[in-house]
């Protein structure tokens, strides 16, 4: 078979290392009661071929490369449908996969905010994320308040998910190389199922907040609050940067209360 050309408008960067590739699949864990699995932008299957050898995991890969589909059809003629031309970004989950999902992949850099905020979406039914990203993204992804890097991703993913920063990896295992470093990240579900605040209402103060994370919320979230009615809130004299999830659904609530009265 011939190889697959990588698309720069794709973002593809095909990892050619097995032994990093090996790794990320083990960075999965079954325990979290899931048996379906998709991979996001398998390329060649370098990872496809370690989690194929899985038995416990029913795989389906998704690409919206038509040539790397053909690829992987004539490589993995026994997935059938469940190998996926299409993207990621429009898909259905639950008319595709009945039940939790684990999803795995070396994911675009181009679109990789999208992509995790997809799977936020979907957090009731994807219980773990094991993924390659940019060395920036992902260290923003797990990053704590008080850090540069902590920002809107952060506060919506960790309100969620359990995020861990696995290990970094050199430009040098993929082809083309990338011009920045990259990451591995595990996200595990944890058990919010709803936050104990109005979510609607809590991503517009977290966006808000950082919009402006030069200013104080006092400021940054002017046009959300009755200022006169919450002068003497500490959380509002903070930057976003230092407010946990916690702090957050804490101002959030203060502010519903605040419109209310």
């Amino acid at each position: 078979m011939s190889l697959v050309r990588a698309k720069k408008h794709l973002g593809q960067h095909f990892l050619t290392d097995k032994n990093i590739a090996a790794k990320i699949v083990e960075s999965l864990r079954p325990q979290n009661k899931y048996t379906q699995v998709l991979e996001v932008g398998p390329g060649m299957g370098i990872l496809s071929d370690f989690l194929l050898e899985k038995k416990e995991y029913e795989v389906s890969l998704i690409d919206i490369d038509d040539e790397s589909v053909q690829y992987l059809q004539k490589k993995y003629p026994q997935l059938g449908k469940r190998l996926l031309n299409a993207d990621f970004l429009e898909l259905d989950f639950e008319s595709i996969f009945n039940g939790p999902l684990g999803i795995i992949g070396n994911f675009p850099y181009n679109i990789s905010s999208q992509i995790l905020f997809k799977v936020l979406d979907n957090r009731a039914q994807v219980v773990e994320v094991v993924g390659m990203f940019q060395k920036e993204v992902a260290e923003r992804c797990a990053s704590k308040p008080g850090s540069k890097e902590y920002g809107i991703l952060s506060v919506f993913l960790q309100a969620y998910y359990k995020v861990e920063y696995l290990f970094t990896v050199k430009a040098g295992v993929f082809n083309p190389p990338p011009k920045v470093l990259s990451a591995v990240i595990r996200l595990t579900r944890n058990e919010t199922t709803e936050l104990n605040c109005d979510e609607k209402l809590f991503w517009q103060v977290v966006k808000a907040g950082f919009n402006q994370r030069r200013k104080t919320l006092r400021n940054a979230v002017s046009s959300l609050i009755n200022k006169e009615k919450m002068t003497d809130e500490p959380l509002l004299d903070l930057r976003a940067e230092r407010l946990s999830v916690e702090d957050f659904i804490r101002l959030t609530n203060l502010i519903s209360a605040n419109r209310a009265g």
